[in-house]
């Protein structure tokens, strides 16, 4: 199967039909190694190779429909997102990391296949630590940076909301969110953002639409936001867990399809003891204690199940922020990636059906990374 959403004949066949002259994309190549050989091209020099020919600048930007394929082998390989904006199926990891010193906020993307940091735009805005959202709409190639508090001033609430588009390499304004704030939980559910603040109020933002409408209000105590994940068409809130437990700790379910919130199953969120990632649709969470072993959520018997192999390597120190590949690569197996300081990342691989194993590599920061911290990581297929 073809990695890419147009095929070269596709291409030629466009030139022709617009009188143009057909040129062959690269001279010489099987249409499928010259669609390989510009699938491992870097994002960020797609501008670049646009210019070689204008059969290089269909093929980059003017698919019709530009779909989203995953790679062949994927669960729910083929079209993900007809209106993707982004035509390319390749994983970069987004770290989102704080100069303790500046207090400056980074973006680098993790090339994964080079092993290169690419070094991108500056974030808009001055959010502070911790006080925004990041939410990654991986098959539209997007990063959606969310609210917090205005820098310098930890008290005032923002509505503005910024969004990365990897296909221009590029920030810009996303409409406002139609209440302000500070501290919230936020994912990707069915292709769209839904936000959570910490008052039960909610609010969701389609991105074709490219506007905010209200959620169904969580009613009932307030649940400060530890952690959040998306999967399965639900967004999951979790007050996180402390040992010993002053109190049983709460969580709350948004279900999308029915527009409503309910509670946390006890096993899930008793047993919540990390940062979690999403990957091949399985929800894993890498624990805070011990050795930083892996656990997956078993829905069936509302249970967090031990991955097999060693925990997160220790020379990828805290503090962790982790992301998981939307699907599952050749063999079933899904992957999962671990930022630590310095931008060090584990990636781990999980293999097996219901008893799982993992495998980890570690990729080094660069030196010039040793101090920043990470607050935040995505995957998007860019």
């Amino acid at each position: 199967m073809s990695f890419s959403s147009m095929s070269k004949q596709q291409v030629l066949d466009a030139g022709e039909a617009a009188g143009e002259e057909a040129v062959e994309m690269i001279p010489g190549l099987p249409e499928e190694v010259a669609e390989k050989c510009l699938l491992h091209l870097p994002f960020l020099y797609h501008r670049l190779f646009r210019t070689v020919s204008s059969t290089w600048n269909r093929f980059l930007t003017d698919a019709p429909a530009k779909p989203l394929l995953l790679p062949a082998g994927t669960a729910g390989a083929g079209t993900v997102a007809a209106a993707a904006s982004v035509s390319f199926s390749l994983p970069f990891l987004f770290a989102f990391a704080f100069d303790p010193l500046s207090r400056r906020l980074q973006c680098q993307a993790l090339d994964p296949f080079s092993r290169r940091w690419l070094l991108l735009p500056p974030v808009p805005g001055g959010a502070a630590a911790g006080s925004f959202a990041v939410v990654g709409l991986p098959t539209r190639g997007e990063i959606y940076v969310i609210g917090g508090v205005e820098d310098g001033d930890n008290s005032k609430e923002v509505r503005s909301v910024a969004v990365y588009s990897a296909a221009r390499n590029g920030w810009e304004q996303a409409p406002a969110m139609r209440t302000p704030r500070g501290y919230m939980a936020a994912g990707e559910v069915g292709g769209r953002v839904v936000v959570a603040g910490e008052d039960g109020e909610a609010e969701v933002f389609d991105p074709e639409e490219r506007r905010w409408s209200p959620a169904a209000a969580r009613h009932g105590a307030a649940v400060a936001r530890y952690d959040a994940a998306a999967a399965g068409g639900r967004l999951y809130v979790t007050e996180g867990w402390a040992w010993p437990f002053e109190r049983a700790p709460r969580g709350a379910v948004y279900d999308a399809a029915a527009d409503a919130w309910v509670e946390m199953a006890r096993g899930m969120r008793e047993g919540w003891t990390g940062s979690c990632a999403v990957a091949g649709g399985r929800m894993y969470i890498v624990a805070e204690y011990g050795e930083w072993r892996l656990k997956r959520y078993v829905e069936a018997r509302d249970e967090w199940r031990m991955v097999a192999g060693g925990g997160v390597p220790p020379e990828v120190r805290r503090p962790h922020v982790v992301a998981g590949e939307v699907g599952e690569l050749a063999g079933g197996r899904r992957r999962i990636y671990v930022v630590g300081a310095g931008l060090d990342v584990a990636v781990g691989t999980v293999a097996g059906g219901e008893e799982e194993v993992v495998e980890w590599e570690v990729v080094k920061g660069p030196a010039e990374f040793a101090g920043l911290a990470p607050c935040n990581a995505q995957v998007l297929y860019a």
